[in-house]
């Protein structure tokens, strides 16, 4: 079964992403350990979040693109994800706990991928 790891970094209020306490090797070899495992589906590291555009359609099909925010009150921010095939959410559960991004203060949400 396919699941997403989405990796939420946690915010401090002044600086934006707050660190967590892991390296770039930290991440490398994670990464190498979920290619290693035969697991890997995807996934991507996101560009700095004041890159991002937010497009709304409102109810008479108007849309409306803003690229001044986020304005949602969060203490976090997705900064990337991945896709892994393992064979149940405890799996899942476990990969997502050795994930670097949940580490000192940030979280990976784990999701099943809908398959249809």
């Amino acid at each position: 079964m396919k699941y997403m790891l989405l990796i939420n970094a946690a915010m401090d209020d002044e600086t934006g992403p707050a660190g967590n306490g892991c390296t770039v090797e930290d991440w490398m070899a994670y990464d190498k350990a979920v290619k290693e495992a035969g697991i890997f589906v995807t996934g991507h590291s996101l560009a700095d979040l004041v890159t991002a555009t937010t497009v709304r359609v409102g109810p008479g099909g108007e849309r409306t693109v803003t690229t001044d925010g986020p304005f949602a009150e969060t203490r976090e921010v997705l900064g990337g994800y991945y896709v892994i095939d393992v064979p149940d959410l405890d799996v899942a559960l476990d990969w997502a706990a050795r994930c670097p991004g949940s580490w000192g203060g940030g979280s990976v949400v784990v999701r099943p991928v809908a398959e249809f």
